[in-house]
């Protein structure tokens, strides 16, 4: 009987075996000589992010939120020898559209001036030279975005109203 197992046995020893030396091979290439923890293949994805990593990236033209224009530049990363532009020479003391202007002077509250004589002028056009009870004169387009102080931009407003839009005139002036 063990003689009959024999013969049946040596074909699923060969198969085990030439399994077990396919492995043996596959993890001897990923294996160096001499070495005993694979060592990492550099993907391309690292190759890529470095490569971009020395690359100069072109940036558009933008406003800041002080108002002043920085022109359009390639920029480098932090490190790298720059043969560009500094970035001083690149922004203009220019007001963003909508900005409050650099000629507009304020008060020692940090609010816009007013001018005393267009209120007036308005007031007395309006029919109510005095001013109007439970209303502020205010103006349709806020001068923070720009807006003119001339009797032409005023207009009468309650004072909920008038409060109810200082707080979200700020946010459409773009």
């Amino acid at each position: 009987m063990i003689q009959s197992a024999a013969p049946e046995a040596r074909p699923m020893f060969k198969r085990l075996l030439s399994f077990v030396l396919a492995c043996l091979f596959s993890l001897s290439s990923a294996y160096p000589v001499g070495s005993s923890a694979p060592q990492r293949r550099s993907s391309s994805s690292s190759k890529t992010s470095k490569a971009s990593a020395d690359k100069a990236v072109h940036v558009k033209g933008y406003y800041r939120k002080d108002g002043t224009y920085v022109r359009a530049h390639d920029r480098r990363p932090p490190g790298s020898k720059s043969a560009g532009v500094d970035a001083d020479t690149s922004l203009q003391k220019t007001p963003a559209p909508g900005s409050i202007p650099s000629t507009t002077s304020r008060d020692s509250r940090g609010r816009i001036k007013r001018s005393a004589a267009a209120k007036e002028e308005f007031e007395r056009g309006s029919g109510y030279p005095h001013g109007r009870p439970g209303y502020v004169v205010d103006h349709i387009v806020p001068l923070a975005c720009g807006g003119a102080d001339a009797p032409g931009n005023m207009q009468w407003q309650t004072i909920a109203e008038a409060k109810a839009k200082d707080k979200t005139e700020r946010i459409g002036c773009k």
